[in-house]
């Protein structure tokens, strides 16, 4: 089996599964309960925590713990929409976002936000002068990734940090989920970002779990309300298996990062040089810096993307079309569309993802079984 769906979820990896075994079966207590066997979670939750902080550089207060990307994106919009609106209703995102901001933003305008949503050139990238010129006094957050799922273009970071520091009090929020692991920490974790939220299935932990940075001294408001878990700010009984997973997970991530990067994009670019030279094959992820190491999406013009998908699945290897969250819905790439990519093609896009598992014996592999099913689709077409 070869599994290109990385950007999708990733396998959790043999040692953090046995983390979370030994941990689940050692540490049962509640952190939050006054006797010794509650004391030592709670130890093992600060741990972690100060593990996580560690490694992207932050405060042991700055790290707070979720379920996930979609409740941290939820989150850090929802919370600072409450905590703010008394300063302002103006938030801006982009036209590219994952359903877990987009849609999020889209809730807030029912409720009497007003949101801006800038545009993306070419290669899926948003402008920071539309940004600067977007900015009002009411203005409140700025949400942008920082690598897109569908395609894998990287958000100009540098340049928005540049355009944010002039704007000290409006909220920036960085969705890092595909960006992780992917020799992009220092442009995220820049000295003006504020929040960035984190899956960490995407990096080889248990699924339901992820963290968030918030720079201290930023509000917030809380989502969840109840026993005053994470510093008051999201209640509910920690998970603390999965929390421990996730911090072992993480530094074995980040362990030699530039060298599986490095290797990411070699073999990202082995598919790239083969595919490229069919007539039918459009790509959407260029070689060049401005994209990811491990996101590769194309199209081969006539036949649908789940067509494509299903065809590699019949030879073990799979792929996704340009979004897991929106594959089974049918819904069109929101990505594509904002880069203006004709209906008729963008329908044909497929998505390629990587993680540091890989090898290229699998990226030939792949070669080998795209060039019998180009010429079976170009006898269907």
């Amino acid at each position: 089996m070869i599994y290109f769906d990385n950007s999708a979820t990733t396998k959790a990896a043999p040692e953090v599964v046995d983390t979370y075994a030994k941990v689940s079966e050692r540490f049962w207590g509640n952190p939050s309960s006054l006797h010794n066997v509650g004391e030592q979670a709670f130890n093992l939750l600060e741990q972690s925590r100060q593990q996580i902080a560690d490694l992207v550089g932050a405060k042991l207060s700055e790290i707070l713990f979720t379920s996930g990307g979609t409740e941290g994106d939820n989150w850090v919009i929802k919370g600072t929409a409450i905590a703010k609106r008394e300063f302002g209703n103006h938030l801006i995102t982009t036209e590219v976002e994952h359903p877990a901001v987009y849609n999020t933003m889209a809730q807030l305008e029912t409720l009497g936000f007003d949101v801006t949503y800038l545009p993306v050139d070419e290669n899926g990238r948003v402008s920071a002068e539309d940004l600067r010129a977007a900015i009002r006094p009411s203005t409140i957050l700025v949400s942008t990734m920082a690598v897109n799922n569908e395609i894998g273009a990287i958000q100009p970071l540098d340049e928005i940090a540049a355009v944010m520091r002039d704007f000290p009090r409006i909220h920036w929020h960085i969705d890092a989920v595909q960006g992780i692991g992917k020799g992009l920490m220092d442009h995220i974790f820049n000295d003006r970002v504020d929040f960035v939220t984190f899956s960490g299935h995407k990096f080889h932990a248990p699924r339901g779990i992820g963290f968030m940075y918030k720079r201290q001294g930023r509000k917030i408001a809380p989502l969840m309300t109840g026993g005053g878990q994470e510093r008051d700010l999201r209640s509910g009984t920690e998970n603390l298996p999965a929390i421990v997973a996730m911090a072992k997970a993480l530094r074995l991530l980040l362990d030699d990062e530039d060298e599986k990067v490095k290797r990411q994009r070699e073999i990202r670019l082995a598919i790239l040089h083969h595919v490229e030279k069919f007539p039918k094959v459009t790509i959407f992820s260029k070689e060049s810096p401005l994209f990811a190491p491990h996101i590769l999406c194309f199209a081969i013009a006539g036949v649908r993307g789940e067509t494509i998908v299903h065809a590699f699945e019949q030879h073990e290897i799979y792929i996704s079309t340009t979004s897991a969250c929106s594959s089974k819905k049918h819904m069109e790439s929101s990505t594509l569309k904002a880069m203006k990519i004709d209906d008729g093609i963008a329908t044909s896009a497929i998505r390629i993802s990587l993680d540091e598992h890989n090898t290229m014996a699998e990226a030939e592999k792949f070669n080998q079984v795209f060039d019998e099913l180009y010429t079976q689709f170009e006898k269907l077409s």
